[in-house]
C-alpha cells in the first residue's frame, strides 16, 4: 500500500511539473524576454543636467517598469504572497470593521439584538438575537426565559462589550504580529531586489574600458550605484506592489460605497477630476525639482570622494579653508534642492488634500441629513445576517463616511504616488544609463586560443585618442621579445602608460594593431589577455586586508609559499616579518600603515605572484631607495628570464638594465636601442634626456 501511494505521489507530481510547471515557466521566460525586448526601445537617459525637466511618457515609465522585472524575478513568489497576503488582510479588517462597529454603535449603545453571524462571533445564546431570525418554537423558548423584545437587557449589553474588549485584546496581539511581519518581511525582499541591482551595475562599470571612466566622475557613479539604484525598491513598492494594493482597496472601498449609496460613490468620482487637473499641471515643475535634487547630490557625493581621495593634497597644502568652503557651497546646492522639490511634492499634495476635505465635509453633511430621515440604505437584503444597516443609523453613517474617508484618501494618495514617481523614474532611469552602456572594448565573436607561450608582442602603427579628441599615440611602432627587458623612456604625458593600457585592451587603439605572437589581441578574449599579464602600477594600491590577501589579490587558494617567495623577489620579506602579526598584519585602509616604498614593494610582489609570461612595471622602484632598488631589479631580471617585462620609468639607474629602450616623443617611438646605442647618437633625444636626468640629480645632491 505505501509503495503504491508513493508511486502515485511522483507520478503526480511528475505530470504537474510536466503539464503545468513547465509549460508555464516556459512562458512566463519568453513573456518576459519579450517585454524586456520591447522595454530596452527605450534607451536610458544620464540625467545630468540639473536644468533639465525631462519627458516621461507612459512608454518609458512602462519600460523602466519592465526593466525592472528581472531583478525582481528571484522575489517573484515572495512578491505574490506580500500581495495576497494584503488582499486577504484587506477584506478581513473591513469586514471585521463593518461588523464591530454595527456592534458597538447599533447594538451595545442602542440597545438593538444581534444578527445571527453577531452572535456566533461573541458566543452568546438565542436571547441575545432578533425575533425575526428566530423559528416559533426558538422564540416561544426565549419569551419563557423573560427575554422579548428586540431590545437587549443591561446585563446582555455588558456581555457583549466584555467579549467585544476581549476581542479587541486579542485582534491587537494579532494586529502587532501583523505589523511587525508586514514591515520585516516586505523590507527584506524589496532590499534582495536592490542588491541585485547594484551587482549588476557594478559589474557593467567594471566592464566598461577607461575610456568612460577617464570622462566619469567616480562620486557620480557611486552615487548612481548606491541611492539611485534603491529607486527599483520604490518601484517594487510603491509602482507595482503599492498601486496594486491602493487599486484593491479603491476597489473594495467602491463596493461599499455604492452599497450604502450609489450617490456617494459619483461623487467621489467626480472630486477626481479636479485632482487631475492640478496634478498634469504641476508634473513638470516636480520632473525639474527632482533632475536638480539629483544631480547636486550627485556632484556632492564626487566632492567628498575627490576631497578624502586627495587629502595629503590639501593638507601639505594648508588648504583645508578652501576645500571646507567648496563643499559648504555644494553641500547647500544639494540641500536647497532636496527641499524645493520635497516643497513642490508637499504644495501638490496640500492642495489636493483641501479638495478631498471639502468633498468629504460635504459628504459627512449629506449622510446626517439620511440619518436623520432614516432613510433606507442600499445594503443587500443577504446581508442582514452579517449587519443591521438597512436603514442609515450611527452605525451606517460612520461605516459609510469611514468608506468614503478611504476613497477620497485613496485619491489623494495616487497624487502623492505621482509625485514620487516622477523623482522614482528619473533615479531608476539614471541607474539603468549604467546598463544601457555598451563596452567600448569586448570579446570577439569567435575568439582564438590564447597562445601557451608568448615569443612576441608588438605595435604595429598604434594610434589612440580618448573620447575627448585628445590625441595620446601617432603611429606607434615597437616589438619586444621573451627573454628581453624593454623600458619605455619619455616624458610625462608621451603616452608610456597608455601604451601599456593597450596591451592589457583597457582600451583598443583607434587605428592599427598590437599583437601577441602576430596575432592581433583583438582575436583573444579580454580574459585571456589580461590573466597572461601581471602589472606593478605607479600607483601602489593597496586594500583594507591581511598582507597575504593583498599580495594574492585577484587570485584564489594561493599557497603561503608562493606569497613568501614573490615578497622575496620584491625584497618585501625583510619588512614583513618585522610587523607585529607578520604576514597576517592588517594593513588598514589603503594600506595607510605602511612606507610609500614598503606599499611599492608589496605592488611588485603582487605582480610577480602572478607568475605571467608578460610583467609590466610601472614606474616600479620610483619610492626605492638606491639599494633596494638594485636588489629588486637584479632579482626580477633573475626571475624574468623566459618572460617579456616593460619598464615604464624616469630613473636612469633601472634604465640602463634594459636590453632595449623605446624612446616614446609626440605619440611615436622616436628612437630605440641598447643605453649604449642610443647614447651614442649625437643629437639623440635620449641622450638630452638622459644629459638632463643627469643633471637634476646632481643639483638634487649638491642642494
Amino acid at each position: 500500500m505505501r509503495s503504491f501511494l508513493g508511486a502515485l505521489f511522483e507520478y503526480i507530481r511528475a505530470s504537474f511539473s510536466h503539464y503545468i510547471a513547465q509549460p508555464t515557466t516556459k512562458f512566463i521566460n519568453r513573456l518576459v524576454e519579450r517585454l524586456d525586448t520591447w522595454a530596452r526601445q527605450e534607451t536610458a537617459r544620464a540625467l545630468s543636467d540639473e536644468n533639465e525637466a525631462p519627458e516621461v511618457t507612459a512608454k518609458r515609465m512602462g519600460s523602466v517598469i519592465i526593466r525592472s522585472i528581472p531583478f525582481m524575478r528571484p522575489m517573484f513568489i515572495h512578491i505574490l504572497a506580500i500581495f495576497l497576503f494584503g488582499m486577504f488582510l484587506t477584506f478581513l479588517f473591513t469586514f471585521t470593521g463593518i461588523l464591530s462597529s454595527d456592534l458597538w454603535d447599533n447594538k451595545m449603545m442602542v440597545n438593538d439584538k444581534l444578527q445571527p453571524a453577531q452572535a456566533f462571533v461573541l458566543f452568546v445564546d438565542k436571547t441575545y438575537l432578533r425575533e425575526e431570525f428566530l423559528d416559533e418554537q426558538e422564540l416561544q423558548e426565549v419569551k419563557a426565559l423573560g427575554f422579548e423584545g428586540n431590545k437587549l437587557t443591561n446585563d446582555q449589553r455588558k456581555t457583549i462589550r466584555n467579549r467585544m474588549l476581549v476581542w479587541f485584546f486579542v485582534g491587537d496581539i494579532f494586529g502587532i504580529i501583523l505589523a511587525f511581519l508586514l514591515r520585516y518581511y516586505p523590507a527584506w525582499v524589496w532590499q534582495n531586489v536592490n542588491h541585485y541591482l547594484r551587482v549588476a551595475m557594478v559589474e557593467k562599470l567594471e566592464y566598461l574600458s577607461l575610456s568612460f571612466h577617464h570622462t566619469n566622475r567616480s562620486g557620480d557613479a557611486i552615487y548612481r550605484i548606491y541611492q539611485d539604484s534603491s529607486m527599483v525598491v520604490n518601484v517594487l513598492d510603491e509602482v507595482v506592489v503599492g498601486p496594486l494594493n491602493d487599486i484593491r482597496d479603491l476597489f473594495i472601498a467602491f463596493l461599499f460605497v455604492f452599497a450604502f449609496d450609489p450617490i456617494l460613490g459619483v461623487v467621489c468620482l467626480l472630486s477626481f477630476i479636479p485632482m487631475a487637473v492640478i496634478t498634469a499641471y504641476a508634473t513638470p515643475i516636480i520632473r525639474r525639482l527632482a533632475v536638480r535634487n539629483r544631480v547636486t547630490n550627485s556632484n556632492l557625493t564626487s566632492r567628498i570622494q575627490e576631497t578624502f581621495a586627495a587629502l595629503k593634497v590639501v593638507k601639505a597644502n594648508n588648504a583645508e579653508s578652501i576645500v571646507v568652503d567648496r563643499f559648504d557651497v555644494d553641500a547647500h546646492k544639494a540641500l536647497d534642492a532636496a527641499l524645493y522639490v520635497r516643497f513642490g511634492m508637499v504644495a501638490l499634495s496640500f492642495i489636493v488634500a483641501i479638495i478631498g476635505g471639502l468633498v468629504v465635509i460635504g459628504l459627512e453633511y449629506l449622510l446626517l441629513t439620511w440619518v436623520l430621515e432614516e432613510r433606507e440604505t442600499n445594503v443587500p437584503g443577504w446581508a442582514v445576517v452579517f449587519v443591521g444597516l438597512m436603514v442609515w443609523n450611527l452605525a451606517a453613517f460612520n461605516s459609510a463616511n469611514g468608506r468614503v474617508g478611504q476613497v477620497v484618501g485613496t485619491g489623494r494618495g495616487f497624487v502623492r504616488l505621482w509625485c514620487m514617481l516622477q523623482d522614482l523614474f528619473i533615479g531608476l532611469e539614471r541607474a539603468f544609463y549604467f546598463l544601457d552602456l555598451e563596452p567600448k572594448v569586448f570579446d570577439p565573436d569567435d575568439p582564438l586560443e590564447f597562445p601557451e607561450h608568448i615569443d612576441s608582442v608588438a605595435w604595429d602603427d598604434v594610434h589612440f585618442q580618448y573620447d575627448d579628441g585628445t590625441q595620446v599615440l601617432n603611429g606607434v611602432n615597437l616589438s619586444a621579445e621573451a627573454g628581453k627587458i624593454t623600458a619605455i623612456v619619455g616624458v610625462t604625458g608621451s603616452g608610456k602608460s597608455t601604451l601599456m593600457s593597450l596591451l592589457l585592451r583597457l582600451y583598443d587603439p583607434s587605428s592599427g594593431s598590437v599583437t601577441i605572437n602576430d596575432t592581433d589581441i583583438r582575436e583573444f578574449r579580454i580574459d585571456d589577455i589580461r590573466s597572461n599579464h601581471a602589472i606593478a602600477m605607479q600607483k601602489n594600491v593597496l586594500f583594507t586586508g591581511k598582507v597575504t590577501d593583498n599580495v594574492a589579490f585577484g587570485l584564489e587558494d594561493v599557497e603561503f609559499d608562493k606569497v613568501k617567495q614573490a615578497c622575496e623577489i620584491a625584497c618585501a620579506d625583510e619588512f614583513i616579518t618585522a610587523l607585529n602579526e607578520g604576514y597576517d598584519t592588517n594593513l588598514g585602509e589603503r594600506g595607510a600603515k605602511l612606507s610609500a616604498g614598503q606599499r611599492q614593494r608589496l605592488t611588485i610582489a603582487r605582480a610577480v605572484i602572478r607568475d605571467t609570461p608578460i610583467l609590466i612595471l610601472d614606474e616600479p622602484t620610483a619610492s626605492l631607495d638606491a639599494k633596494t632598488e638594485h636588489r629588486v631589479l637584479e632579482n626580477l631580471s633573475e626571475w624574468g628570464r623566459d618572460k617579456i617585462v616593460f619598464l615604464i620609468t624616469h630613473r636612469l639607474s633601472t634604465i640602463r638594465n634594459a636590453d632595449n629602450i623605446a624612446f616614446l616623443e609626440d605619440g611615436k617611438v622616436a628612437e630605440s636601442g641598447s643605453h649604449e646605442e642610443l647614447l651614442e647618437l649625437a643629437q639623440g633625444r635620449y641622450r638630452r634626456f638622459v644629459e638632463a636626468e643627469e643633471v637634476g640629480l646632481v643639483d638634487s645632491q649638491v642642494r
